[in-house]
């Protein structure tokens, strides 16, 4: 092909204007991917390796001989992980209840039996919690009988023979 041929010199822009296009179109690409990576990854995916090595050479340690130690340590009848008292029915209860959310919402709240159970069925209702099935009366009688409503009323009334009474002698001017 000569220089003179116009299908050449179309040939040769077109070739560059694809090229540039193709350039254009994985830049667009990558762009793209990155954002999506962000998006996934969030603040997780840095470049910084600075920040890897600080952490690297960081001094904090952890004793995971002790943390294995107290997950299933009791304490006075509590088991200190949940806070759940601790009795026959505590591994059914923590494997049910503490699998969504802490055993320190259960100990903070009181209810009867009926009262449990009325929660129990809106946590399946609208929580997500599923068919407790033979478990459902184990569960029930520990919260009924470690989380009842606690009959605190008034204070004892003063034993008023026991008070060592005085009188209060008031200087008149």
């Amino acid at each position: 092909m000569s220089k003179n041929n116009p299908n050449s010199l179309q040939n040769k822009t077109w070739l560059k204007v694809f090229d540039s296009f193709l350039t254009t179109l994985k830049a667009i690409v990558f762009l793209i991917f990155g954002t999506l990576l962000y998006g996934i990854f969030g603040h997780h995916f840095d470049f910084n390796f600075k920040k890897n090595d600080v952490a690297q050479k960081s001094t904090r340690t952890y004793n995971s001989t002790a943390i294995e130690e107290d997950w299933d340590k009791v304490e006075n009848g509590i088991h200190l992980q949940t806070g759940l008292v601790h009795d026959a029915s505590f591994d059914i209860v923590r494997a049910n209840c503490t699998a969504c959310h802490s055993g320190k919402l259960i100990a903070q709240n009181r209810a009867t039996r009926e009262g449990w159970l009325q929660m129990i069925r809106w946590m399946q209702e609208t929580q997500g919690l599923w068919e407790l099935g033979v478990n459902e009366p184990k569960i029930l009688d520990y919260l009924a009988e470690h989380y009842a409503p606690e009959e605190t009323g008034r204070r004892a009334n003063i034993d008023m023979a026991a008070v060592e009474w005085y009188i209060l002698e008031m200087e008149e001017d």
